[in-house]
Parts: C-alpha cells; sequence; structure tokens
C-alpha cells in the first residue's frame, strides 16, 4: 500500500509560480515512476508530467518549458515546480505512482488572469 500526499497548491495570478509536493509513505520500496496529472473542471484528467526513479522526464505539450517535475528519492518526495502559470493551468494536480497505480487525494490550483 502506498500513500501519497500532496500540497503547495493555491491561488496565483498569470505569470506567478507554485511549488507542488507529493509526499509518499507505506511500501515505497517498491515505486518507480512517479507523475503529476490534472484534471480541469468538465475535462478528463491529463498527463502534466512524468519523472523515472533514475530521473529521466516527460512532459505534456502544454507544460514543456514552463513546468519542472524532480523527486528526493531520500525523502522520498516528488516536487513539480510551475512557473509562468496561465489561467488554463487551473485545475486539480493529482500525484501518481506509475508502476503500483496509487493516486493522491489533489491540490487545487488557481490562476487568477
Amino acid at each position: 500500500q502506498v500513500q501519497l500526499v500532496e500540497s503547495g497548491g493555491g491561488l496565483v495570478q498569470a505569470g506567478g509560480s507554485l511549488r507542488l509536493s507529493c509526499v509518499a509513505s507505506g511500501s515505497i520500496f517498491s515505486i518507480r515512476a512517479m507523475g503529476w496529472y490534472r484534471q480541469a473542471p468538465g475535462k478528463e484528467r491529463e498527463l502534466v508530467a512524468v519523472i523515472t526513479s533514475g530521473g529521466g522526464t516527460a512532459y505534456g505539450d502544454s507544460v514543456k518549458g514552463r513546468f519542472t517535475v524532480s523527486r528526493d528519492n531520500a525523502q522520498n518526495t516528488l516536487y513539480l515546480q510551475m512557473n509562468d502559470l496561465k489561467p488554463e493551468d487551473t485545475a486539480v494536480y493529482y500525484c501518481h505512482a506509475e508502476v503500483e497505480n496509487y493516486w493522491g487525494q489533489g491540490t487545487q490550483v488557481t490562476v487568477s488572469s
């Protein structure tokens, strides 16, 4: 069993930045790839970024060049640095253990214009 707890969401003006965190606990030895996803009202959940245990990364097209995913394996923590935020980035952001298919509860990010 894996527990994932996100934090760091909030309200920010367009052009601003936020840093999301996701702390993993439980049977963390089995976690390999981790991901961030988001879901806006009325839309499907979409991939934001993924990172392997070795640090390899991939991003959704809409966030490339603005968002950076990273991880601290010693602290069992996943991060998402979000810069140059846009109103269309408004969504609930979820942390996901890619192999084990566990989800966090989500954290709300709201970007005002």
